[in-house]
């Protein structure tokens, strides 16, 4: 093991102890109760389902299929649950909660909540969106089997327009090699952003900014589709699609006649979309960005 890797393995661990100090995993009981955090879980489970088979919360949870027996026997002689055999197929367990088991989950639940609210009471409102911010991340990097993410497209809010500037110039460094003329240039587009006659659009995954695109006046008749932006981990998400199709809408609305964009051959994911929306390329030349050769392509379309 490199020692990269063992300083990595090193701080997830340390994370891991400290998370479980935090939430007190580690104690008899969770939340001051009788029972550890897998019997919670398996409440929780309960209480989300209007009965459900033993072999489905086995495989839901990953728990040994003795250790699941133990549980919900001690569940059984609380009064928590039922346990009744299938209609459909004798060999399987349905299991339910009982009111008394609804109860001592509703008890639970609302005990979790207020330890999450004391906890992020402590906290400035900005440092509150950093932290959740950053577990739906460690969600999204640890949990790839959790199928599609949804997102929100939303207007622009105090400090995007910089976080736009910052990602546009951070990406296209790190993906094409282009440099300070390229963020120099996204700067002033965003510093002739007019939101009494241009618009723009945010989109968010899980709390987090994952997208841009604008729509701005280029004359009295056609409008420009600016700064299509989709990050790296919420692209083939349908993301970058869904926000040109807004920035379409938003035209036709205003009563453009035709609208334009400025892109590069090498978005080649961009272009794509650019196409399936209607767009033909208009002309195109040769530039340089940062010693790199590139070619420019005006795209457009009619209204």
């Amino acid at each position: 093991m490199s020692s990269l890797t063992e300083a990595r393995v090193s701080e997830v661990r340390a994370f891991n102890r400290f998370y479980t100090k935090v939430i007190g995993v580690l104690q008899a009981g969770l939340l001051d109760s009788p029972y550890s955090l897998t019997e919670v879980r398996v409440l929780f489970e309960l209480a989300h389902a209007e009965r459900m088979e033993t072999g489905e919360l086995r495989a839901l949870l990953d728990l040994d299929a003795g250790y699941l027996s133990r549980i919900l026997t001690r569940f059984e002689n609380d009064e928590l649950i039922t346990r009744e055999r299938s209609a459909a197929d004798a060999r399987k367990q349905l299991v339910a909660l009982t009111p008394a088991g609804a109860e001592t989950f509703g008890r639970l639940d609302a005990r979790s909540a207020e330890e999450i609210e004391r906890l992020l009471a402590g906290l400035p409102e900005e440092d509150r969106e950093r932290l959740v911010a950053s577990m739906a991340t460690i969600r999204r990097l640890l949990g790839a089997g959790e199928g599609p993410r949804p997102y929100v497209i939303r207007p622009p809010r105090t400090g995007d327009l910089g976080w736009v500037v910052y990602r546009h110039g951070v990406l296209y460094a790190r993906e094409y090699g282009w440099g300070p003329d390229f963020e120099r240039l996204v700067a002033k587009i965003i510093g002739e952003f007019d939101p009494s006659r241009d618009a723009g659009w945010i989109a968010e995954v899980g709390g987090e900014r994952a997208g841009c695109v604008f729509c701005v006046r280029q004359d009295a008749t056609t409008a420009k589709l600016r700064m299509l932006l989709v990050e790296p981990s919420a692209r083939g998400l349908g993301i970058g699609r869904r926000l040109v199709e807004e920035c379409l809408r938003h035209a036709r609305a205003e009563g453009y006649k035709r609208i334009t964009l400025w892109t590069r051959d090498c978005l080649v994911s961009a272009r794509r979309i650019y196409q399936a929306a209607g767009f033909e390329l208009e002309s195109e030349q040769t530039a340089t960005e940062n010693g790199v050769e590139v070619v420019d392509q005006v795209w457009s379309r009619d209204l």
